[in-house]
């Protein structure tokens, strides 16, 4: 079994540390699982393309970039129209709804969620996007029968900033429930 995932977006949306978090999840608190996290993002600091890639295996990881991935979490127009062609036929993007607009006609699931929208108005931090995402990932990755949420939920306490947990958490579960309750499944 290999499963890629890219996290994709501007700088400053937290993708690479939401990739961190779902690649330590696979590999510190699941049994039998190679992993390999990877991260490209322009010289911009904020504002910049951004993506941050994981590739869960059930066997040592031969090339570590996502070639085809299985789930992509998209969160601006531009990453759209750049990644969304590349993903696994059959496999899924979850679109930010705010930031993503319109989008290519792809051999994939889509959900246009509101990932932004939920940290901005439920949690009231837009900072925390980058959780709200990874709570939609743990939850397929939860279908899948990869990684549970339980294991998410460690690896975001073992990495965020010490007061910070409950917050993230929270995000997180947001952002479960909001692909949980999603009309695709």
């Amino acid at each position: 079994m290999r499963y890629e995932i890219r996290f994709a977006g501007s700088g400053g949306q937290g993708v690479i540390l939401a990739a961190l978090i779902a690649g330590e999840a696979a590999a510190l608190f699941e049994e039998g699982l190679y992993v390999v996290q990877s991260q490209s993002y322009g010289p911009e600091a904020r504002g910049g393309k951004s993506k941050a890639e994981v590739v869960i295996s059930t066997e040592p990881v031969d090339y570590p970039k996502a070639v085809s991935p299985n789930l992509q979490v998209i969160l601006n127009q531009q990453a759209c129209e750049e990644f969304s062609q590349e993903t696994l036929p059959g496999g899924r993007i979850i679109f930010d709804d705010f930031f993503v607009t319109s989008f290519p006609q792809v051999d994939a699931y889509i959900y246009h969620l509101p990932i932004v929208r939920t940290a901005r108005e439920k949690i009231g931090r837009e900072l925390v996007t980058n959780m709200v995402a990874l709570g939609t990932v743990a939850r397929v990755l939860e279908l899948e029968k990869i990684v549970s949420p339980d294991s998410v939920r460690k690896a975001i306490c073992a990495r965020v900033p010490k007061g910070t947990e409950e917050l993230n958490t929270r995000a997180f579960d947001e952002g479960y429930l909001l692909f949980k309750s999603s009309l695709h499944l």
